[in-house]
């Protein structure tokens, strides 16, 4: 049998009374099932928006700050580990957004079997696992078969927009994106981009910052 490529290592770790309340009791409110058949973002958010997905949100600091300050779109969050989704669920309720989905499932599999094709404006992967040793860097997210998948969902003019700490992953990111006939990178010379306003510094950013780490930014646009 052919083995499944998944887009994450589950690992266990601890969850917080606070996280584990949200799990128990707020979790049905805001998570999207999966089904294996393709959503209406209409009917899922129950209003017409532009829909950006994030992967890999983490403990959701940066998606619960960019769902604040843009309720103009919907985001929808995909992560598999129940602390981070414990803790931004929480966090939603606790500020009344109601502009967030979660999906706790494989991120491929949600990509090839539930997102229409050229139906988002855009999907954002930041710091990514960078699986620093050789023999693991085929377990990095960032693919050219995952690119390919994830570009097919975005709409003509979308983005694709990638930050990581480890260069050498950041070197990896921008050849494979590069590669996807589909995009073009936003700068226009080629390399990095700037980080923009619209994704927030998280903590763990500026804790890195502090350490003299440099952040890579990649935005990619589908032609």
């Amino acid at each position: 049998m052919k083995r499944t490529i998944k887009s994450y290592v589950l690992r266990a770790g601890r969850i917080s009374n606070r996280q584990q309340f949200a799990l128990d009791n707020l979790l049905a409110h805001y998570e999207v099932p999966f089904t294996g058949t393709f959503w209406n973002w209409s009917e899922l958010f129950k209003r017409d928006a532009e829909t950006v997905v994030e992967i890999g949100f983490g403990m959701g600091a940066s998606l619960l700050a960019m769902a604040e300050a843009h309720p103009e779109q919907n985001f929808l969050g995909i992560e598999v580990h129940r602390a981070g989704v414990g803790s931004i669920i929480a966090d939603l309720h606790e500020k009344n957004i109601e502009n967030v989905r979660i999906v706790v499932h494989d991120a491929v599999e949600i990509f090839t079997k539930q997102i229409p094709p050229d139906s988002l404006a855009g999907v954002q992967i930041f710091f990514p696992d960078p699986w620093p040793k050789k023999r693991h860097h085929k377990r990095r997210l960032i693919q050219p078969e995952l690119i390919k998948t994830l570009t097919a969902a975005i709409k003509q003019g979308g983005f694709i927009h990638c930050a990581t700490d480890w260069e050498e992953y950041a070197q990896q990111m921008l050849e494979v994106l590069s590669n996807e006939n589909t995009l073009v990178n936003k700068m226009t010379e080629g390399g990095y981009s700037p980080r923009p306003e619209t994704r927030p510094v998280t903590k763990f950013e500026k804790r890195g910052q502090g350490l003299g780490h440099d952040v890579w930014d990649l935005i990619f646009i589908k032609k």
